[in-house]
């Protein structure tokens, strides 16, 4: 015998379509909302990946996702970007300065890595096209200022001096002040005139590229601290020369660092889910 809903006596009452519609809008609710947390977690690429990187990102949003583009071809590297929500430039060799149209002069590095050069500058690219956050540490920070038209000063102590040290053998314990610009988005941040830092680094900002302002100086008149110098319309982007990832989370120029950076690789996935 086959029974029909409408010949089911409980089934013809309005309570039980009333209880039935919540309960489909309740799952409907817990669907969207499951689908919303997995949103939520933003997938941040580094082009070159190390555990220290990783736990300063982490300690900031533990639910972040890591994309290691080093171990990729540069265009692989390209289009997984594609599918990612910021880049994160890490520290590592010298910056090769036939970038900057000084190459008779790649002797005086302490190392290059030409492979890494060509795929950071393929990355940085798409992540402007996209509009995407960039974050850049060390040597990022050079390749920003380098990929946007500036050049760098290729050994800091021949070339500007060494009345602050900025490269230590013990560069776990090399540190020094640096002093924040009271007009920048870095100061905003932060709201601190200076701090100390680590830093450890035989490459520096020379010629500033005319899209970038200072953010940061060190007590020798170094470039510290770099961002947008009119940044509306643009990604976030910022770029440090020390190493916010060796240093305490209580620090301003550490942990709040990878949390702004983090919020907008937020935002970005946000306005990218919902476009």
């Amino acid at each position: 015998m086959f029974y029909t809903f409408d010949k089911i006596p409980f089934m013809r009452s309005r309570k039980f379509w009333h209880i039935y519609f919540i309960c489909s809008v309740c799952l409907i609710f817990l669907f969207m909302l499951s689908c919303g947390t997995k949103e939520s977690k933003p997938r941040i690429a580094l082009s070159k990946s190390s555990p220290n990187y990783i736990q300063w990102l982490k300690r900031a949003n533990p639910d972040i996702q890591i994309i290691n583009l080093y171990s990729l071809n540069k265009n692989v590297a390209v289009e997984v970007l594609e599918n990612c929500d910021g880049l994160l430039l890490t520290g590592g060799e010298d910056v090769f300065p036939g970038w900057y149209g000084k190459e008779a002069e790649a002797s005086r590095c302490t190392g290059l890595n030409l492979r890494r050069d060509s795929l950071e500058m393929a990355v940085v690219n798409k992540a402007m096209e996209m509009r995407m956050p960039v974050f850049g540490i060390c040597r990022g920070h050079q390749l920003l200022n380098v990929y946007l038209g500036g050049k760098l000063i290729i050994d800091l102590p021949t070339d500007y001096g060494q009345s602050v040290t900025h490269m230590c053998r013990d560069y776990l314990h090399c540190q020094h002040e640096v002093y924040i610009q009271r007009n920048s988005t870095l100061y905003q941040l932060t709201e601190i005139d200076s701090a100390s830092v680590t830093t450890n680094h035989h490459e520096a900002v020379d010629f500033l590229s005319p899209l970038l302002t200072v953010s940061a100086r060190s007590a020798d008149g170094l470039i510290e601290g770099i961002e947008w110098l009119n940044p509306e319309g643009k990604n976030f982007l910022m770029g440090v020369q020390w190493h916010p990832e060796r240093m305490d989370k209580s620090n301003p120029l550490s942990g709040l660092l990878a949390e702004k950076f983090i919020k907008e690789c937020e935002l970005y996935l946000k306005s990218r889910t919902h476009l």
